[in-house]
């Protein structure tokens, strides 16, 4: 198995960018999902679970600071009170682009039923220091997408649409990464210990920029054939490096 893609998202639920190698230590990869929109009034960092539109936008990394493209096609330096004012105008609503270890206790807001939005709203915290869902790393296979893919032929099985750290190129049939929990695998320099399935939340229905549609039968698929869940979440057992084309070896347990 190798890393076909490495993927680093700077701003919570915007869009991110590919990369052909990052450090990995026990708070994720480097300036991933290290910064996000804050809700002034609520108090909460905003998140495309309920607030689709952030996936129009984009952040990439220049000098370590994120450059932000709103859907308008203007771009903003993170730190620039313009962004701000060009946010609050976007969204229609009270909002600062803040880093994740700048004193918030973060948590965010996502519906109990990940394909009904009308379903019940409960906050949920972000990892110390990051603005992440969970896991500091998440892992995918092009074996799980290629599985999904023949359960839902007519679905969009984007790696977009799904947001992982790291997408490994591995055959077999099924979804493989579910065999590598309560196991490690090591990656590059760093060795990740994998806890958990990821579960699918309404992210993946959304439509986002590049010509992928809204698709509520995305997340109906998996709920319906894998109960909820695509690819896996890790810690960090040993920071490192890693890149695109690193093999991708498992560590017995």
């Amino acid at each position: 198995m190798k890393v076909r893609e490495v993927w680093r998202h700077p701003v919570k639920s915007m869009q991110g960018e590919r990369v052909a190698e990052a450090d990995i230590d026990e708070r994720g990869m480097a300036h991933d999902r290290r910064w996000g929109v804050w809700d002034v009034e609520a108090g909460k960092v905003l998140s495309a679970k309920r607030e689709g539109r952030l996936l129009e936008a984009s952040a990439a990394l220049t000098r370590d600071v994120p450059e932000v493209r709103l859907p308008d096609d203007r771009c903003f330096q993170a730190g620039e009170p313009a962004l701000d004012d060009a946010l609050c105008e976007w969204l229609g609503r009270s909002v600062q682009l803040v880093a994740a270890d700048g004193g918030h206790a973060a948590a965010f807001e996502m519906n109990v039923v990940n394909d009904d939005e009308t379903s019940a709203v409960i906050d949920f915290p972000c990892p110390p220091g990051t603005f992440l869902d969970a896991g500091a790393v998440h892992i995918l296979t092009t074996a799980s997408l290629a599985a999904a893919r023949v359960l839902y032929p007519r679905g969009q099985w984007d790696v977009r649409r799904f947001r992982p750290t790291v997408l490994v190129e591995a055959e077999g049939d099924g979804f493989v990464e579910d065999g590598w929990i309560g196991s490690a695998v090591r990656i590059g320099d760093a060795e990740l210990f994998v806890f958990a399935p990821t579960v699918r939340c309404a992210m993946p229905t959304r439509p986002q920029p590049g010509a992928l549609e809204r698709d509520l039968d995305i997340v109906k698929t998996v709920n319906r054939h894998h109960g909820s869940n695509l690819g896996v979440y890790a810690a960090v057992r040993a920071p490192g490096r890693l890149a695109e084309g690193d093999d991708v070896v498992l560590v017995p347990a």
